[in-house]
């Protein structure tokens, strides 16, 4: 079948101001997926690519926290516009759909829970049967699937999506501010962008003073760097060092800006897709058409994505103009304790928090936990859920690994600032930590990646499919998912680096510290108004984190553990070290794991033979069915893993 391509802007719009504040749809495509295929029970399925137009009152309570609003341009109506790429998967039979609507917060721009849950080849713009997956389940289960812009400074790549967002100015004027760009290269290289990993940069102001610093520690002296000694490309949005920049040290350069673009907008346009869709867009809308298709929603993140999810949450956006909630559920993947630069004045996205990478940019702050709490620190008592009434606070999953802990800052999110005890977890909120687990799923075989020791090759992607069906049964019949699970202070789980007993093997040590967090000062206008006036900021002391305590086996005490962990041939962690090669190598890689192979005489004492060992996998992932951690459709995956692995590690080929 031909798609249906709009290849006029006004071709297909929808002119009214509508309640949720979406004014108007540019339908792009319109066409069958797979050449109308039949997914189960669901049917035949639709794509729907487009871009959604909004309008927002500056003067309405509900969009208060938006930071610069004030200063966006107006339309003749007094509103503000902007507007957001949506990709959406729909059943053509509305009748069909199961009434959900799961809506994820694309990293970087890009497309993953089709990987994550249906075991899909990644693709920014799935056509083939590889792009739906091996287990395409959620749309055999009539899920509505949809992806929508938030970032505005995503690279120029085809088919990342984009959030359109105005630009702020004070009476007509341009406005200007301070930004800080880091940058550490894995091998000698004269060029550093602006831009982190290749998105738009603000371009420095020319005619306006520069700095470029460099240090070997995130907490250590700044050495500046002569001005004579580097230079901006013929853009600004680059600085050229002939003499090159130094593998594994930190740079950075402190400059001037114009032309801040209202980041914060992004948190209006996911509350408003949502709402319309659930509320007001079954009689206007192309994009659904029928109330059967979206009665409830669920948005998704993942990394970056999961701690915009945090950030929604913090600034109170679940709650809608009319006073509704625009999501039932937000799952926040691998988030750690972190929110982002998403709502502040020459705000870069992108930017994340790692232990050695991007570590003092407004990430990592509090509040961490959902219930109220005081941090002597900042002398605040504050909670991501304090600006949302009760009655409109979603039903909330934070999943994460080992490697969440080391390097994202995890056990803040359910401890106390000072770390002493174990906080108290709110009654619509679900910790899932899984033992041994870096931040994204692994593959086997396991090798170097920039990193000295094997990457991690733990696939958590089964669980993850588990916790979502959980989810759906909490939304949609109020079926309670299983119990919290998180390592404790109260069992000793969770500990100090110093109290940390683990042994690798030949010696290896886990690494000195986890990430430093530490409260940070970026100025006055920072908390309120989204102005940053301290550049690089001030820092007081971090906060005491802790990680997993290790049990027996070397791996994560107090946490799920899947089949594979359960039942180990080696050591699985959440930590990595930098190569040599890359610089810097006491520092960690990233969020990379490690895994530390056992050697054949271990795998003899623990298991008979191999089929010995399956068996006990089989037993394994029975207990996790059990337990609503696994899907039984998984159970043959888990052993098939299982056998590989075994293959692999008794052939003594990993070094």
């Amino acid at each position: 079948m031909t798609p249906l391509r709009c290849l006029l802007p006004a071709l297909l719009l929808l002119a009214s101001l509508l309640s949720a504040a979406v004014s108007r749809v540019e339908i792009h495509e319109r066409s069958p997926v797979l050449d109308g295929q039949s997914f189960g029970t669901a049917g035949a399925y639709e794509r729907v690519v487009a871009r959604v137009h909004f309008e927002i009152d500056p003067k309405s309570p509900a969009n208060r926290e938006i930071r610069d609003l004030a200063l966006a341009p107006l339309n003749p109506r007094g509103l503000v516009e902007f507007s957001a790429d949506l990709y959406l998967l729909k059943p053509v039979d509305p009748a069909r759909a199961n009434g959900t609507l799961l809506l994820e917060v694309p990293n970087r721009g890009g497309k993953a829970m089709l990987n994550r849950f249906q075991y899909a080849h990644s693709a920014l713009d799935p056509r083939t049967a590889a792009h739906f997956g091996e287990d395409p389940w959620l749309m055999r289960d009539g899920f509505t699937l949809a992806w929508l812009g938030w970032q505005w400074d995503v690279p120029n790549r085809k088919d990342l999506l984009r959030l359109h967002a105005p630009i702020a100015t004070r009476a007509g004027q341009p406005i200007t501010g301070l930004v800080r760009a880091e940058f550490i290269p894995s091998a000698t290289v004269s060029e550093m962008p602006l831009g982190d990993r290749d998105h738009l940069a603000y371009p420095a102001l020319a005619g306006s003073p520069a700095t470029l610093f460099a240090r070997t520690a995130v907490e250590g002296p700044r050495r500046e760097i002569p001005a004579s000694a580097w230079r901006f490309n013929t853009a600004r949005t680059a600085i050229i060092m002939d003499a090159g920049f130094e593998p594994g040290v930190i740079y950075e350069a402190v400059y001037t800006a114009r032309d801040p673009r209202i980041a914060g907008l992004s948190l209006a346009a996911f509350r408003d897709l949502a709402a319309w869709l659930k509320y007001d867009a079954p009689s206007k809308s192309p994009l659904a058409g029928d109330p059967r298709l979206v009665r409830r929603a669920i948005a998704f993140g993942i990394s970056q994505s999961g701690r915009f999810l945090r950030t929604f949450l913090y600034y109170g956006f679940n709650a809608c103009e009319q006073g509704r909630p625009a999501f039932d559920a937000l799952w926040a993947d691998v988030a750690g304790a972190g929110r982002g630069s998403f709502n502040h004045r020459f705000a870069q996205a992108s930017r994340d928090g790692y232990a050695y990478f991007n570590t003092l940019y407004p990430t990592d702050l509090f509040p961490f936990t959902d219930l109220p709490q005081s941090d002597s620190a900042t002398g605040l008592r504050d909670s991501l859920l304090e600006r949302t009434p009760p009655e409109l606070r979603p039903k909330i999953v934070y999943t994460h690994g080992s490697a969440e802990y080391w390097s994202r800052a995890a056990a803040l999110i359910h401890t106390t600032p000072d770390g002493r005890a174990d906080a108290p977890i709110a009654p619509n909120v679900r910790i899932y930590a899984l033992s041994g687990a870096q931040h994204g799923p692994g593959s086997w075989p396991p090798k170097r990646s920039g990193t000295q020791y094997l990457v991690n090759p733990l696939d958590h992607r089964p669980l993850h499919r588990a916790v979502l069906a959980a989810l759906h049964d909490w939304v949609r019949f109020g079926l309670e998912p299983p119990a919290s699970v998180y390592p404790r202070i109260d069992r000793h789980e969770l500990v100090p680096r110093a109290r940390l007993q683990f042994a690798g093997p030949d010696g290896v040590q886990a690494p000195p510290r986890p990430k430093l967090t530490h409260p940070m000062d970026f100025g006055p206008g920072f908390r309120l108004q989204g102005v940053i006036s301290v550049e690089p900021p001030a820092l007081a002391s971090p906060y005491p984190l802790l990680v997993p305590q290790a049990a027996p086996d070397g791996i994560d005490a107090g946490g799920i553990r899947l089949p594979e962990i359960l039942e180990p041939l080696g050591i699985y962690t959440g930590w990595n070290l930098r190569a040599p090669e890359t610089g810097s190598p006491g520092e960690l890689a990233g969020l990379s794991g490690s895994f530390f192979p056992s050697t054949p005489a271990q795998i003899r004492a623990r298991y008979a033979t191999r089929d010995d060992y399956l068996d006990k996998i089989d037993q394994a992932a029975a207990l996790l069915e059990h337990r609503r951690f696994l899907l039984p459709a998984d159970r043959a995956r888990l052993r098939d893993n299982a056998a590989n692995a075994w293959d692999l590690v008794t052939s003594g080929q990993l070094r």
